[in-house]
């Protein structure tokens, strides 16, 4: 078992500037990095002109979501107006979307470890050939809750798996390699902090399951396929909640590991959708949800307010 990963901490310089690091030193000899999933390359667009000045990048499933939040923010930044257009940077792809308003960068991760995990190998490298510095970078999306009312809203302590974990494993190799999932302490502090000025929903820091599976890896009874009962499922989750877990996503783990690894200063913030602990199905009225889905972007871009003096 081989475990790799560098604190942020590590990685700040003299100047008390964080650089965006690379696990990988075969880039910086590379002539040309194309990006594909995000039709960029360093050898058609300048990334220290158009990327260099953010410092703030939110990443969450959707394309639709990640554009509502970057207009959101926008206008709470007084950079914009309702109404305003803004360009996907990807277009010449459909799978990510990307948008950006000042220091603030959007981008859609689509669903899942794997679909995240690529994102984010190109996003950091994007960062770093763009030469960001002090850059914080929030998850924000849905999930299940465990013992919370719907509509709550969790900030994650630490992703931890299926086995309740704080790690992530992949083979790499043939090998296993394992990686910490401890995401910034003081980030997340700021955060609870920024909720309680607002006082609009409830709040709480936990630790978030990740899983590989929306039916079965996370104990639902309603998927094509069930092994095991209502029993068993209520037996899982409560040990679940009795270590610490308040919600269940698909992204955290993967996220907290390889942002950790690169130096980024990382948060995962999702509102609950529904209480598993009472049922596994998705059953709100479409405009609680929508609601619902407003909340970590009022709460992150509130955040982003407060960091940059404007709140």
């Amino acid at each position: 078992m081989a475990s790799t990963g560098a604190g942020a901490k590590e990685l700040e310089n003299h100047h008390g500037e964080r650089p965006v690091q690379l696990a990988n030193p075969n880039v910086a000899t590379m002539k040309e990095d194309v990006l594909y999933h995000f039709s960029l390359s360093t050898s058609t667009h300048d990334f220290p002109a158009m990327f260099g000045d953010v410092k703030f990048v939110c990443v969450g499933g959707s394309p639709s979501r990640m554009l509502t939040f970057i207009r959101y923010v926008a206008t709470e930044l007084g950079l914009g107006h309702p109404g305003d257009e803004y360009p996907n940077i990807c277009s010449g792809t459909d799978r990510y979307a990307m948008y950006k308003v000042g220091p603030v960068l959007s981008v859609s991760h689509g669903m899942g470890i794997p679909s995240i995990a690529i994102m984010l190998h190109e996003l950091i490298k994007l960062l770093y050939h763009a030469r960001c510095t002090n850059v914080t970078i929030i998850r924000i999306g849905t999930s299940g809750g465990i013992g919370l009312e719907p509509g709550s809203v969790v900030i994650t302590r630490q992703a931890v798996d299926a086995y309740f974990k704080p790690e992530f494993e992949q083979i790499v190799l043939g090998k296993r390699v394992v990686r910490s999932t401890d995401l910034d302490e003081g980030l997340v502090q700021e955060l609870l902090r920024c909720s309680g000025d607002l006082s609009e929903f409830a709040t709480v820091v936990g630790n978030s399951m990740c899983t590989l599976d929306f039916y079965e890896g996370q104990g639902r009874l309603d998927g094509a396929l069930c092994s095991y009962t209502e029993k068993d499922k209520q037996a899982y989750l409560r040990a679940a909640h009795a270590a610490g877990v308040r919600n269940i996503e698909m992204e955290s783990s993967v996220f907290a590991a390889m942002c950790s690894a690169c130096g980024l200063r990382a948060a995962v913030v999702c509102v609950t959708l529904l209480d598993r602990l009472q049922g596994d199905q998705i059953s709100s009225p479409h405009e609680v949800l929508a609601e619902y889905q407003q909340r970590p972007q009022r709460l992150v871009g509130h955040f982003i307010k407060k960091s940059l003096g404007q709140a």
